[in-house]
C-alpha cells in the first residue's frame, strides 16, 4: 500500500505572498511531457491564496502585514526532523538591483524574500556553545581552536584532522561533539551576507559574512599566511562519492565568506565548527504521491516529480512558476521557485554521475539528462529563488542568483572537468549569453550556464 505523506494527509500551507541559450543537449525523461513548458500559455488563471495548515499537522502559519503592498506568510517549525532554516534574505531584486516587492503577475514575483519559513533563531548558552532553536542542533560558537582570540591559519585543520579531533572536544562540558554533515553545516548559512570574492581591500570589517556573527565567531582568510580573504571554508564529514580535478579526494565544505558549497581537496586546511545532537537532521523521507508530486515528510515540503525539461534564465524561471500556478499544475496553484536552502535539502550526496550514473538526487525524482561541456552524459544546474549578493556597486551586487548542481560542477582548467562536485552550490548571472564565458569564470573556471532548470516546491 502506498504510504500517504504528511502533506497528503493534512493539506499544504500556501506561502506565496500577495504583494503589490544554453549549449546543453537535453532529452526529457519519462513523464516530463506533462510539465508546463516555458512557452506554454495556461488555459485558465487562478489567484494564489494565503492560508494556514490544519492544527493536526503540528505546523502553523501566520501572516505578517509588512505594508499595504506586501503580505508574507510565515511558517513556524513543526515537529519535523529536518526543519529547513530560512535563508534570511529580506530584499527583492530584478536582474541587477533591489526593487520593490513584485505583485503576482508582475516580473520577478515569487522570489526568496517573498516567503519566510522557519526564521533563524539561536540561543547563546554562554559556555562556548550555541543552540539552534529551529534544528535543535548545538554548535561550538567559534573556530578559534587555539583559544588565542584570533582566527588564523593556526586554527585550521585538514578534513582527517577535523574528523579525528572531534572526540577530544569538551566545549561546554560535552563529550559527544562531531564534525557536521554538509546539510547540518549548511543550516547555518545566512543569505543576508555579501560575497567577499569581489572585494579588493584589506579591511574585512566592511564585509558581511554568510553566518550570524551575533552568535558565531567568524574569520576571513589569514593574509599573514598568504591566504585570500575568501579562504574561510568550513569542514564537514561529507566526502564526495566521486573525485574532482581528475582524481582528487574531495570534501563538501561551506564557505561563509563567499556563500557557497564546493567540493575541496580533503588535504586543504579548514575552519571547524563542531556539532552535537540527533544525527537524523538532513535525512529525507520521500513519499511518491502517485500524482506527479513527491512529499518529503522530514521537511514538510512537496515537490514536483518532473523538472522543467529545459533551461531558462532567472526571470523566466520565476515567470515559469507563475504560469504553472495559473494552469493549476498538478492540481495546485501555490507552487514556488525554492529558495537555495530548500533546494539543497533534496540533494543526495551519496549519488553523482561519475560514481552512480545518476543525478545527485533520489531516483524517485525525474531529472532531465544533458550533455555537459566535456561531452559527458550529465544532469543540470537548478535555479533557486535566492539572489547571491556581492560586495560592490548596486549594479554588481545583485546580478547573480544561486543554483544547485545536481550533476558535475564543471570548470575549465585547460580542459573541462568536474571541479566542485555534484551537490555544489554556486551562482550564475541572472541574464546574459553563456557563450560570453567560453572558459568559465573564477579561479576554477566555473561553467556559466545562465539557462538553468527548475523544480517546483510548495509548502
Amino acid at each position: 500500500m502506498r504510504r500517504m505523506g504528511l502533506i497528503g494527509v493534512v493539506g499544504m500551507v500556501t506561502v506565496l505572498t500577495a504583494c503589490a541559450g544554453s549549449s546543453d543537449t537535453t532529452a526529457t525523461t519519462a513523464g516530463a511531457a506533462s510539465s508546463p513548458t516555458a512557452t506554454e500559455t495556461p488555459a485558465t488563471a487562478s489567484d494564489p491564496t494565503v492560508s494556514g495548515t490544519s492544527a493536526s499537522s503540528g505546523s502553523t502559519s501566520t501572516t505578517a502585514d509588512l505594508g499595504a503592498d506586501t503580505v508574507v506568510s510565515t511558517l513556524t517549525p513543526a515537529m519535523l526532523p529536518y526543519a529547513i532554516v530560512d535563508t534570511g534574505q529580506t530584499e527583492t531584486f530584478d536582474t541587477n538591483r533591489i526593487i520593490a516587492a513584485p505583485a503576482p503577475g508582475e516580473p520577478f514575483f515569487g522570489q526568496d524574500a517573498q516567503t519566510t519559513r522557519n526564521a533563524a533563531s539561536f540561543e547563546d548558552n554562554t559556555d562556548g556553545t550555541v543552540t539552534d532553536n529551529v534544528t535543535g542542533l548545538m554548535w561550538t560558537s567559534s573556530p578559534d581552536l587555539d583559544g588565542d582570540g584570533r582566527i588564523t591559519v593556526a586554527d585550521k585543520l585538514t578534513t582527517a584532522q577535523a574528523m579525528s579531533s572531534a572526540s577530544d572536544v569538551t566545549v561546554g562540558g560535552y563529550s559527544d561533539w562531531r564534525l557536521p554533515t554538509i546539510k547540518e553545516l549548511y543550516s547555518l548559512i545566512d543569505f543576508s551576507g555579501l560575497d567577499a570574492s569581489t572585494y579588493q581591500g584589506d579591511d574585512t570589517t566592511m564585509l558581511t559574512p554568510f553566518i550570524d556573527t551575533d552568535h558565531f565567531t567568524f574569520g576571513y582568510g589569514d593574509a599573514t599566511a598568504d591566504e585570500r580573504i575568501i579562504d574561510a571554508q568550513a569542514a564537514t564529514s561529507t566526502i564526495y562519492v566521486d573525485v574532482t580535478f581528475g582524481g582528487v579526494e574531495t570534501m563538501f565544505g561551506v564557505n561563509f565568506a563567499d556563500g557557497r558549497i564546493k567540493g575541496y581537496p580533503t588535504a586543504k586546511l579548514f575552519l571547524v565548527y563542531y556539532v552535537r545532537g540527533e544525527a537524523t537532521y538532513g535525512v529525507n523521507d520521500f513519499t511518491d504521491n502517485g500524482d506527479g508530486t513527491i512529499t518529503d515528510d522530514s521537511t514538510g515540503l512537496m515537490w514536483s516529480q518532473d523538472d522543467s525539461g529545459s533551461g531558462m534564465d532567472w526571470e523566466s524561471a520565476l515567470a515559469w512558476v507563475q504560469q504553472a500556478n495559473e494552469s493549476s499544475y498538478l492540481g495546485h496553484d501555490d507552487w514556488r521557485l525554492p529558495n537555495i536552502k530548500e533546494l539543497q535539502s533534496i540533494v543526495d550526496y551519496t549519488r553523482a554521475p561519475g560514481a552512480t550514473g545518476s543525478a545527485a538526487i533520489d531516483p524517485v525524482f525525474h531529472t532531465t539528462q544533458i550533455s555537459n561541456e566535456a561531452g559527458q552524459a550529465d544532469y543540470p544546474y537548478f535555479w533557486s529563488s535566492t539572489t547571491h549578493q556581492s560586495f560592490g556597486t548596486d549594479l554588481l551586487a545583485a546580478s547573480t542568483a544561486d543554483y544547485l548542481c545536481f550533476g558535475r560542477a564543471m570548470g575549465y582548467l585547460g580542459s573541462w572537468m568536474d571541479v566542485h562536485g555534484a551537490g555544489a552550490q554556486r551562482s550564475d548571472p541572472k541574464a546574459g549569453d553563456p557563450a560570453e564565458f567560453p572558459t568559465g569564470r573564477g579561479p576554477q573556471g566555473d561553467a556559466i550556464h545562465i539557462d538553468n532548470y527548475v523544480r517546483l516546491v510548495r509548502g
